[in-house]
């Protein structure tokens, strides 16, 4: 199975190709460009397809990261991941941003369990705990940071993710989190469609939102 992963749920927008049976990543484009995903992704699928020497009906699913992350460049990956979907007649599956970075910190160390924690600003942090194998230990959720040290404690868990810079008590985190796309797609392979369904995960809602005063009363 050969699995078209995406990811512009951060400054990055990325693309890969993940041969399932082998286990491994035959393509992948990487670009941080922060904003404009809408206007790169295509192109950077047709890159990713080139570097495999595949064409666009060699695909057999889709796997986009649906969140947490920017509101807007995960509407663009999940409605791309959707439509294509839809041409080639393949499932569309969605992978957990926590999960991504919970996994990248578990292939390094698997000694105990982990929580993801997203720098979410605002005195905010989007946070999920995972056991040892990345098996949720509970909800993704927006935590304090008082109530992420509780978490923590409760599980026995390392921290991974840019929320990590808060508990060493400085006031935000300098890199923003990225999202390993060869993980995303192993994550990909391995979920369940109709379970992991590619629908947008937000945990609060968006920035931009209609000024008062400036509704059309209805006829």
């Amino acid at each position: 199975m050969h699995v078209l992963a995406i990811d512009t749920a951060g400054v990055d927008c990325s693309a890969a190709i993940y041969h399932a049976s082998e286990k491994r990543v035959l393509s992948s484009v990487i670009d941080r460009i922060g904003k404009g995903h809408a206007e790169r992704l295509m192109a950077m699928i047709e890159e990713a397809l080139q570097a495999a020497d595949l064409i666009l009906p060699s695909i057999d699913r889709i796997a986009v990261t649906i969140g947490p992350g920017s509101f807007t460049g995960i509407r663009v990956g999940v409605a791309a991941a959707r439509g294509l979907g839809l041409a080639l007649d393949v499932d569309v599956v969605g992978v957990s941003t926590l999960q991504a970075l919970a996994m990248k910190h578990l292939d390094e160390d698997a000694s105990r369990p982990v929580i993801a924690a997203m720098d979410a600003k605002r005195n905010e942090i989007y946070a999920q705990a995972f056991d040892e194998h990345c098996q949720p230990l509970g909800q993704p959720e927006s935590l304090s940071l008082d109530q992420l040290k509780a978490l923590a404690h409760k599980h026995s868990a390392t921290v991974t993710g840019s929320a990590v810079a808060l508990l060493s008590g400085l006031e935000k985190s300098e890199d923003p989190d990225r999202f390993n796309i060869a993980i995303v797609a192993k994550l990909g392979a391995q979920a369940q469609p109709g379970v992991d369904i590619a629908k947008p995960l937000y945990l609060r809602g968006p920035d931009a939102k209609p000024q008062d005063g400036f509704a059309l009363a209805r006829a």
